[in-house]
């Protein structure tokens, strides 16, 4: 409720028409982060300029910034509600599962509206460019690193999947990173202290490290150059990593499309070599699915 504080204690030196706004806003939070900058002003009686310059006036870039905050506030109220209704059994059976399927949807279109696209181009370079790619998830970010080391293999050569569950083999394993290597380290609350050590020998070995972590106060950030964050939040024991994955499966999209001849050529090799060497029945169904074949051969010119 930071930003409603902050209305509160500049509310004295708001014009007439900020004043109103002021209140309508306290009172109405959760219906004014849905409206337009054009939609609160008719709803309090001001002009679509009185409510951009209010957001300006308590600190904000614009009206994006302060919708996107009102809309965190709402969701946050959802979500302690959700995890108390979880957490005490209160929440019908029949609820669950459109409950947390909304939730999980809401997650990552927060997660859509407030990530740094310059951010997200810069990983997208740095892993395509780097000698070495260092993958690094633990606990339950395990599943993430794996998903996200299985593809980068299939688009590039020199992928590191770091597998551990004690901190000197995940320096054993990361002894060789050098200022040429790129380290992704992934993390989110509770957060790791093994991965956080791994990201600070990274830094310390002058490599470039990408953090997908939470937000700009995840204790990952103080070691990374580029950071992607992601919404994730717990209901009851469960850690809601949906938004993450989310972003994981665009930053591998982004480098096949950057480099969808060599995918191919990879993929290609790959089929080759389990129609050769796998061994009687074919444990695998479509591993290459001709159609996903024809679409990037169609986007490389082959």
């Amino acid at each position: 409720m930071e930003l409603l504080n902050i209305i509160r204690q500049k509310e004295a030196d708001f014009s007439k028409g900020q004043k109103k706004l002021a209140e309508y806003v306290l009172n109405n939070y959760e219906k004014a982060a849905f409206l337009t900058a054009l939609e609160l002003g008719q709803a309090v009686g001001v002009s679509e300029s009185t409510v951009v310059r209010f957001a300006s006036c308590i600190g904000l870039s614009g009206y994006p910034e302060f919708q996107r905050k009102l809309a965190d506030m709402v969701q946050e109220k959802i979500h302690s509600i959700e995890r108390i209704e979880i957490a005490g059994g209160t929440m019908p059976q029949e609820k669950v599962l459109d409950n947390v399927m909304k939730a999980d949807s809401d997650k990552i279109m927060l997660t859509l509206e407030a990530i740094d696209r310059n951010a997200f181009g810069v990983a997208v370079e740095d892993i395509l460019s780097a000698e070495n790619v260092y993958v690094v998830g633990v606990r339950s970010c395990a599943p993430l690193a794996m998903f996200l080391g299985y593809y980068l293999k299939l688009v590039r050569k020199g992928v590191i999947q770091v597998v551990s569950t004690n901190t000197s083999e995940i320096f054993e394993q990361m002894i060789h990173v050098s200022s040429k290597d790129v380290v992704i380290g992934i993390s989110f609350p509770r957060y790791s202290m093994k991965t956080l050590k791994a990201m600070e020998f990274a830094n310390d070995r002058n490599a470039r490290v990408i953090t997908i972590t939470d937000s700009k106060h995840s204790p990952m950030n103080m070691y990374s150059s580029c950071n992607l964050f992601a919404r994730s939040d717990m209901a009851s024991i469960v850690d809601s990593l949906v938004a993450p994955l989310s972003v994981i499966n665009a930053l591998i999209v982004a480098c096949c499309l950057k480099c969808n001849e060599e995918v191919i050529h990879n993929l290609e090799e790959l089929e080759g070599v389990l129609y050769n060497y796998q061994f009687g029945d074919n444990d695998e169904i479509n591993l290459l699915d001709e159609n996903v074949l024809s679409e990037l051969k169609k986007m490389s010119g082959v």
